[in-house]
């Protein structure tokens, strides 16, 4: 069995193949990242899942694909983690970046693969190999454009009182997601529901579009080729947000390639392909 897995910050997708490439089944999970979850709350998630658990010794080969897995460190951490959970599995760790890649790009053919969901990051293909410009320092200090960047935004002018719809939320509850529960990137990246809803507000529409052109100013312009390739994206911020991205796109003489909201299914089909 192959297990193929494409995990961001808020779910995981995985999907079971057998040896021909046929599908055993699909499940999700909660995300998996190292850099926010605890080696105990990784086991409960993957044990808690009833078609992994009850497979996991049938598993030959696992393909994981997850936010967060940008070093060397963070990939040594997860594939110890699979090794015992999966213990007959040869165990292939590589972050998300290239998830998105495989989904949206053909192999010999270059361009810009962008990921915006509940994080962000950016790369350059090649045609054969990922190249990028800027390490990611994480949620608190990058993800321009993300989920939890909006979020973020949202709840600061919020509590800075710049604006004035009210929130059924009081300041201990905040706090307590973001300083003593799991996954605090992925509870601020809730709150850009509230933008992406309400989007054709000014507000809203000048949160957005600012976050979109930081984006491409930190991200894809640090990039020589920029205006010369496709720029791709999954996620679903980039999804949702197809309308205002392309048109920042266009204001900046970039071009919109494919726009995806998983890349699981292009992932899964660059698998059987290589099988």
């Amino acid at each position: 069995m192959i297990l193929i897995v494409d995990s961001g910050a808020t779910k995981s997708d995985w999907i079971a193949l057998n040896e021909k490439g046929e599908e055993l089944f699909k499940t999700q999970t909660l995300g998996l990242s190292p850099e926010v979850l605890t080696r105990e709350v990784i086991e409960d998630r993957l044990a808690n899942n009833f078609e992994i658990s009850q497979n996991r010794e049938k598993v030959s080969q696992l393909h994981f694909y997850g936010a967060g897995c940008g070093t060397e460190r963070m990939k040594k951490f997860l594939s110890e983690i699979f090794a015992v959970f999966f213990p007959k599995a040869k165990i292939d760790v590589k972050e998300d970046t290239y998830a998105a890649i495989y989904a949206t790009t053909d192999i010999g053919k270059q361009g810009i693969v962008c990921i915006l969901g509940t994080g962000s990051n950016c790369s350059y293909y090649d045609g054969h190999q990922p190249f990028q410009k800027v390490i990611s320092l994480g949620y608190i200090l990058m993800d321009d454009a993300s989920g939890n960047y909006f979020g973020r935004k949202l709840l600061r002018d919020l509590y800075f009182h710049k604006i004035t719809k009210e929130y059924p939320l009081e300041a201990d509850i905040i706090k307590e997601h973001l300083y003593k529960q799991p996954n605090p990137n992925t509870y601020l990246a809730t709150f850009a529901r509230f933008l992406i809803e309400n989007k054709d507000h000014r507000y809203c529409r000048g949160v957005i579009n600012k976050g979109l052109q930081q984006f491409v100013n930190n991200y894809i312009m640090q990039f020589e080729l920029a205006t010369k390739v496709p720029c791709h994206f999954v996620g679903s911020i980039a999804y949702y947000l197809k309308d205002e991205l392309e048109a920042v796109l266009n204001n900046n003489d970039l071009v919109m390639g494919k726009v995806l909201r998983k890349p699981i299914d292009g992932l899964v089909e660059f698998h059987r392909k290589t099988m």
